[in-house]
């Protein structure tokens, strides 16, 4: 869909919104954009090109430069000098720290801003319209942002000596308030700006908001990168949208998962809707100042099956899984799918497969067996995710549809091929509409379908 098919209109009670100017059916897509600004994110460093965001792991090529930022070949190497040139000798001069992704992403926007790029995302709204919570903001969270853009003037200082003498529409402060803060980027950096400063910072870090940003997600719905994308900014929350946001490389696309009628405003998730509604509600409350009164909010449906079983239980599986953050190595996996298995096996008969920590301790089971090849194993815990998936994500839900897909390209490597078949057919009827045709996942799920297809024929 052309930009022009959609329009931003005061949206009452929440500022502006975007809304069509036609029906719309399922599964269309309604905006392509690509970012102001976007970075790797520092867990992922190294694993994917800093330009298209795909992962190539050992055939990274590094810059011999600052020899943080990787690239998948000259091509994009090339293509992204232009965003990387200053940033580069930034990262070079505080080497060998890396500064969190807030400021590196604050840096790439400061950058942009002085070139005066016209930048396509912004072509319903700029970035001069982003819109802060300032006002709504303690003492103490704007002290944090503050110690941001302290952090950010120090990181800039080799490109930009005097601040003083940027224009008056760049300001580091505002720029934080517009887009970032501490709470979107969960990560120690005392190395980087001392631990005083990080100290003041973890106090505000799980309350100061991120206003405008989007996580850049990859085919299978991990986060890679942050990234700003000023017109889709535009749209409003709802834990039960209309549409979804997805990613090819750092290209987001925004798409229809229901009948829209014409003057119908667009909405999407901010948050993990699996989470139960008093949970969402101060996760929105803390994150981006308002409460949710969608009809999944007001009927508080599903709630008790996310908490079923023995809390005790339930508390120490939510504990484990927070605990849990991005391994690298075999020996990580390792660990983290034997303290899977410990805990799933202690709480068998105590906690159901809804509920919904038991459920992440499902996944990271069901991903820590991929990563080591335990292919079988992997297929069991995967397989029990499906029922709780269907009951959580009815409808058209890309999360849905990537576990599907996870789990039928596992029954297809063990053999089980109809069973394979029926699983990647029902993958295929929810990504059609939430991913597209023309996806690059979609067209990985069709050509495994395909496969499988051939297969059952010679049978």
């Amino acid at each position: 869909m052309e930009p022009a098919a959609l329009e931003r209109f005061p949206s009452p009670g929440r500022g502006s919104g975007l809304r069509t100017r036609r029906r719309l059916r399922p599964g269309e897509l309604l905006y392509r954009a690509q970012p102001f600004a976007y970075i790797v994110s520092k867990e992922q460093l190294g694993g994917v090109c800093e330009r298209c965001l795909r992962s190539r792991n050992e055939h990274l090529q590094r810059c011999s430069q600052c020899k943080v930022a990787k690239y998948c070949g000259k091509s994009c190497q090339k293509e992204a000098w232009l965003d990387h040139k200053q940033e580069c000798r930034c990262l070079k001069s505080v080497e060998p720290n890396i500064p969190p992704d807030s400021v590196r992403l604050a840096g790439r926007i400061v950058f942009k801003l002085l070139r005066q790029s016209v930048c396509l995302s912004e072509r319903l709204y700029s970035f001069s319209n982003l819109q802060s919570n300032i006002e709504q903001l303690s003492e103490e969270m704007k002290d944090g942002l503050r110690h941001l853009a302290q952090t950010l003037q120090l990181y800039l200082k080799t490109e930009i000596q005097d601040v003083s003498r940027l224009p008056p529409a760049i300001d580091f402060f505002q720029i934080f308030t517009k887009v970032m803060n501490p709470g979107c980027f969960l990560e120690p950096f005392w190395e980087f700006v001392g631990v005083q400063c990080w100290v003041r910072l973890f106090s505000v870090v799980d309350t100061v908001v991120t206003c405008n940003c989007f996580t850049i997600s990859n085919g299978e719905m991990q986060d890679v990168g942050v990234g700003l994308y000023p017109s889709m900014s535009l749209l409003n929350h709802s834990c039960d949208p209309n549409c979804v946001i997805v990613f090819e490389g750092y290209q987001l696309l925004l798409r229809s998962v229901r009948e829209i009628q014409i003057g119908e405003e667009l909405t999407i998730s901010y948050i993990e809707s699996l989470v139960p509604t008093s949970e969402r509600q101060k996760q929105l409350m803390r994150q981006y100042c308002f409460e949710c009164d969608c009809p999944l909010c007001q009927d508080q449906e599903k709630d008790a099956e996310k908490l079923a079983g023995e809390e005790h239980a339930w508390k120490e599986v939510k504990d484990a899984v927070n605990e849990m953050r991005y391994p690298k190595s075999k020996e990580e996996w390792e660990r983290i799918l034997a303290r899977c298995q410990n805990l799933l096996s202690s709480n068998m008969g105590r906690l159901p497969d809804t509920n919904i920590y038991q459920l992440k301790m499902l996944d990271c089971a069901m991903d820590a067996c991929i990563n080591l090849e335990s292919w079988e194993e992997a297929l069991y815990y995967g397989s029990r995710t499906l029922g709780p998936y269907r009951l959580y994500y009815p409808g058209f839900h890309p999360l849905r549809a990537v576990q599907l897909m996870r789990v039928g390209k596992l029954q297809y490597s063990q053999d089980m091929f109809p069973q394979a078949l029926e699983t990647l057919k029902q993958a295929y009827n929810i990504m059609k509409v939430t991913h597209g045709a023309d996806h690059s996942l979609m067209q990985a799920l069709m050509e495994i379908k395909e496969q499988c297809e051939a297969v059952m024929r010679t049978q």
